[in-house]
């Protein structure tokens, strides 16, 4: 795709333990629906929690994975995530001899490099609708196509090359509806994407976008305040990769590792990877890089660095990175950055400015369908009323009541 949106709650569970007993009392209900045979369902994996064991079981989970959250399964949408889910696929990953052999059907629709093509070029289309308004908007279409267009390519007959690139695009595909269902704070959901993407991108033998998607659990892991694990899937991500990294790639990979550290606390070590990142980015060549990093540029490495100021407490420096920030055509994380310039210039002391600034926000954002845009929102406005009564605060409250993001951050 194009690009991917990655300028973007705690788990319990182990992956041998996502739903319990709960799960048998729907399965007569909802197996039928889901394609499944009765009972199927009682294997977890068969929902994604774990990491598939080779290219067939890859197929087979996504597949169903998609049809269950067709189907509304509401165990699967509340979910929560798993660290230990996290450990296992970057660990199986890493350490991952080769490419898994892809099956050689003799059934099923005859899949050629015209119909990956088809599929690349309308997953860039809904890359750009989740871009412009939001993960919440066009989930649901996404899941849609999967299961009805794309599930049977998967399952069809291709050369061993065709295959790969299948594959590849697929797991690109499964990248944008976990960023999506992450979006809209299904995050159960998202981290069962993301490791379905990433079983798929490795029998890809496509390591460049494996690691881009242990990147994305990083983000991820970091929103949800696993942060030494966060910074662990940074890490393993450009460990996984060190061989094919590009500059840009290697950029991000810091920016992540820079953005969990600094919740850690650890100063000295955000600073080491945030200029770890900028020299990386300054050594990039647009030309050598994937079509699917070229969003990842000074503009997004600023929004990076003022959420890590940010969160350790540096404002100013937060406010100088974030005014950097504004790509002014990526609508959501322009909403991200000036949120956290709002926040930033909020907790420097200068009120009024940032009252401003989030009015601009709201404005920027008026379409966005994000339950993670309602979230940033929350966070200021409750940082803002620690702040106590103030007309600036006031004078915003009366003008943002119409605002559909700023009605919901108060619920």
């Amino acid at each position: 795709m194009k690009r991917r949106i990655a300028s973007w709650e705690n788990g319990h569970s182990t992956p041998d333990d996502f739903y319990g007993p709960l799960l048998c009392d729907v399965f007569a209900t909802n197996a039928a629906e889901l394609g499944l045979p009765h009972g199927e369902l009682r294997d977890t994996a068969l929902l994604g929690s774990a990491y598939p064991a080779g290219p067939d079981d890859a197929v087979e989970t996504v597949g169903r994975l998609w049809r269950a959250d067709l189907s509304q399964y509401e165990p699967l949408l509340t979910a929560e995530p798993s660290e230990p889910a996290w450990n296992e696929a970057s660990l199986r990953w890493l350490v991952a001899p080769e490419p898994g052999v892809l099956r050689q059907r003799a059934e099923g629709v005859r899949v050629g490099f015209g119909d990956v093509a088809a599929v690349k070029t309308t997953m860039d289309m809904f890359a750009q609708l989740d871009d412009q308004f939001g993960g919440e908007h066009a989930r649901r279409s996404v899941i849609q196509y999967l299961s009805n267009d794309v599930a049977p390519l998967l399952h069809g007959r291709y050369t061993e090359q065709v295959g790969r690139a299948l594959f590849s695009t697929v797991a690109e595909a499964t990248l944008l509806a976990a960023w999506m269902s992450y979006d809209a704070c299904r995050h159960g959901l998202a981290q069962r994407y993301f490791l379905q993407a990433l079983r798929l991108a490795q029998d890809a033998d496509d390591r460049r976008l494996a690691g881009s998607i242990l990147s994305a659990m990083s983000h991820q892991a970091t929103y949800l305040g696993k942060y030494t694990q966060a910074a662990t899937l940074a890490r393993a991500a450009l460990m996984g990769i060190s061989s094919v990294a590009t500059p840009t790639l290697r950029a991000q990979f810091h920016a992540m590792e820079a953005r969990a550290l600094a919740r850690t606390g650890d100063v000295g070590a955000c600073q080491a990877a945030l200029s770890a990142a900028t020299t990386a980015l300054e050594g990039r060549n647009s030309q050598d890089e994937p079509e699917w990093i070229s969003y990842f540029d000074e503009a997004e490495l600023a929004a990076e660095a003022a959420h890590c100021f940010r969160d350790v407490n540096r404002a100013r420096q937060a406010v100088a990175h974030a005014a950097n920030a504004m790509s002014g055509s990526h609508v959501r994380s322009d909403f991200f950055a000036a949120m956290v310039l709002a926040d930033a210039q909020l907790r420097a002391g200068d009120i009024e400015e940032a009252c401003r600034t989030a009015l601009d926000a709201l404005d920027l954002g008026e379409q966005l369908k994000s339950a993670r845009c309602v979230g940033y929102l929350t966070d200021f406005r409750r940082t803002l009323s620690a702040t106590g009564p103030s007309t600036a605060a006031h004078d915003l409250a009366e003008q943002a009541q119409e605002h559909r993001l700023w009605v919901a951050a108060a619920q």
